[in-house]
């Protein structure tokens, strides 16, 4: 049975465990920075700037524990890991790509608002 649209995001709700595991900044810029294939540790820290080792380290163990990342890690000399999207982090492939449009369509008018909120005089 379907719960009605109003309770989607309620506390027994699985959608919103889902939310949960991707509303982390980190995690959807991480997803998105695997969507083109795996990578290295090192070569995600470079490619997704700002982020520390630390916690892209914790982003990818929360992402996998969700199932989302996958971790392979070589037998060679040095060791070699990579990390590359499961079949079921291939799936936020579209959406991530749809929030990534809208931030560039509307993230300017977000840092306006910011903006003129900032100079506004608070009531009180």
């Amino acid at each position: 049975m379907e719960k009605p649209a109003g309770t989607v995001f309620l506390a027994d709700c699985p959608a919103r465990l889902a939310i949960e595991v991707i509303a982390d900044k980190w995690s959807v810029v991480t997803l998105f920075a695997l969507t083109d294939g795996p990578k290295r540790h090192k070569d995600l820290v470079a490619l997704i700037g700002g982020v520390s080792r630390k916690v892209l380290t914790q982003t990818l163990r929360r992402l996998q524990g969700n199932g989302l990342v996958e971790r392979r890690a070589y037998a060679e000399a040095p060791p070699r890991v990579e990390y590359e999207l499961t079949e079921l982090g291939r799936t936020l492939d579209e959406p991530i790509r749809m929030l990534t449009m809208w931030a560039r369509e509307h993230g300017e008018a977000i840092l306006d608002h910011q903006d003129a909120q900032a100079v506004r005089p608070t009531a009180g």
